[in-house]
């Protein structure tokens, strides 16, 4: 009877080892394809900001407007994965051993965080870029106001008055 209830304990104790490690590979799969989700969307972040520069330097604004709204939906994207990760993260770093060597996670945590940066720098770039651009338009437009011709040309028309008198007989 004792050996019947060590086997049961033992069969519990490998039941729950069991469940462990599934629930282990089941994280590790999810963190695991959670970030490769994260590392394609800024991927294609990086595209677009690649694709805005040229934009912004040949400055059609029908387009640049096309490219900041695809900015924004995939910076929301982003976000809303991030927030998914960092939970499961905290799960992952609490139930998974990170030594394990097949454990790929570090090197794609590795590979988003050298995504991350190269989104920074060229999204400041493209932000500088723009910001000159719109200093270069702003002068244009004050030129365009100052301009003497084309003041003078308004002026002839809006100096004229109204007629008073008209001569009938002529």
């Amino acid at each position: 009877m004792a050996a019947a209830k060590k086997k049961a304990t033992a069969s519990a104790v490998n039941a729950v080892s069991e469940d462990e490690l599934a629930q282990r590979v089941a994280i590790l799969r999810r963190f695991r394809e959670l970030l490769v989700q994260q590392r394609e969307r800024f991927q294609r972040y990086l595209v677009t900001l690649e694709k805005q520069q040229v934009v912004i330097e040949t400055g059609s604004s029908g387009e640049l407007a096309d490219y900041i709204e695809q900015e924004e939906q995939i910076i929301a994207d982003i976000f809303s994965i991030q927030k998914v990760i960092d939970p499961l993260e905290d799960m992952y770093n609490a139930t998974v051993n990170p030594s394990s060597p097949s454990d790929d996670v570090p090197a794609l945590k590795s590979a988003l965080k050298e995504l991350q940066d190269q989104v920074v720098t060229r999204s400041a770039r493209n932000r500088e870029m723009l910001s000159v651009r719109m200093d270069v338009l702003r002068s244009e437009i004050i030129e365009l106001r100052n301009n003497p011709l084309a003041n003078a040309a308004r002026s002839a028309f809006s100096h004229t008055g109204t007629a008073s008198i008209i001569d009938i007989e002529g």
